[in-house]
């Protein structure tokens, strides 16, 4: 018996260090395609040591932009403004119909439902954010269209209500004279750490790495997200390499960084979510670790 669990103990060691492996590597190449040259990776392909360092693409993006250290702000600003809304009205929403003596808890449930299986289509929508609400190069524009609330998210905070959180505490809560809001607040958030730090970190990967709503309402280059920003620098590359591609320029269209700055605009979108994740990591673990005992 022990043996058997000794073997199964490093099958398990040796799968979870495939898994962590192919995890790292495609990283890896990454960043070492960001600083390779873009001949070396045009002729050879991409490799996990640059063959030839070079950090044109990084110039290219520096010299080509600019308020780059803005733009960051930016989407800091915006990530955690739009993180802390979203999460605020998902538990608003899901804690009430995840409560047996909700009235209306049907009609609201499917309300949330429907919105996940249908909506209004990009141009409707385009023109209710555009024409009603006004959020053209503001910087609602980056919060409130299709991120603020996530019905999937909603389900998900719902469900942990529902299970993880005891009615008979609840009651003797109530009895105990505490109103809905203290509940909430005293209760009900304290033991749902888990949900919290896991929606918390989907919510904020997704605001950090948003371009679209960007690209729809903001035209303004100085509200420009880093995001939005590194886009637009790759499109703008991309259709100046092509327009000296049908000229007497080619050779200088095709000098242009392209396979070296996709990469080096993914580095530089990456690297702060790299930064803080180890951070944030051990509150998550831990935090899933505690609901799974409380469950």
């Amino acid at each position: 018996m022990v043996k058997r669990d000794n073997a199964f103990q490093i099958m398990a060691h040796i799968v979870l260090f495939l898994l962590a492996l192919f995890c790292i590597l495609p990283l890896l190449l990454l960043f070492s395609s960001s600083f390779s040259n873009e001949t070396a990776i045009l002729h050879e392909g991409y490799q996990l040591l640059p063959k030839e360092f070079d950090l044109t693409a990084y110039q290219y993006i520096v010299n080509g932009t600019s308020g780059i250290l803005r733009s960051y702000g930016i989407s800091a600003i915006i990530t955690i403004g739009g993180t802390r809304a979203n999460l605020l009205l998902t538990i608003l929403y899901a804690y009430p119909i995840s409560r047996g003596d909700l009235k209306g808890r049907t009609f609201f449930s499917f309300f949330l439902f429907f919105t996940i299986l249908f909506n209004g289509g990009l141009i409707p929508t385009y023109m209710m954010w555009t024409n009603t609400f006004h959020i053209k190069n503001s910087y609602l524009a980056y919060i409130l269209p299709n991120l603020l609330v996530n019905g999937f998210y909603v389900i998900m905070a719902r469900n942990f209500f529902a299970s993880n959180i005891p009615t008979a505490l609840l009651e003797s809560a109530k009895m105990d004279g505490a109103g809905e809001f203290r509940i909430l607040r005293d209760i009900v958030l304290p033991m749902s750490r888990p949900i919290l730090a896991t929606l918390g970190l989907f919510v904020s990967l997704n605001y950090w790495n948003d371009w679209q709503n960007g690209l729809y309402y903001i035209s303004n280059d100085k509200r420009y997200t880093i995001q939005v920003l590194l886009n637009r620098m790759l499109l703008d590359t991309l259709y100046m390499q092509q327009g000296l591609a049908k000229t007497i320029n080619s050779s200088i269209g095709a000098s242009m960084p392209t396979a070296t700055l996709k990469m080096a605009i993914a580095v530089l979108g990456a690297i702060p979510v790299l930064l803080i994740f180890p951070f944030i990591s051990k509150y998550l673990t831990g935090g899933i670790v505690v609901g799974a005992v409380k469950g």
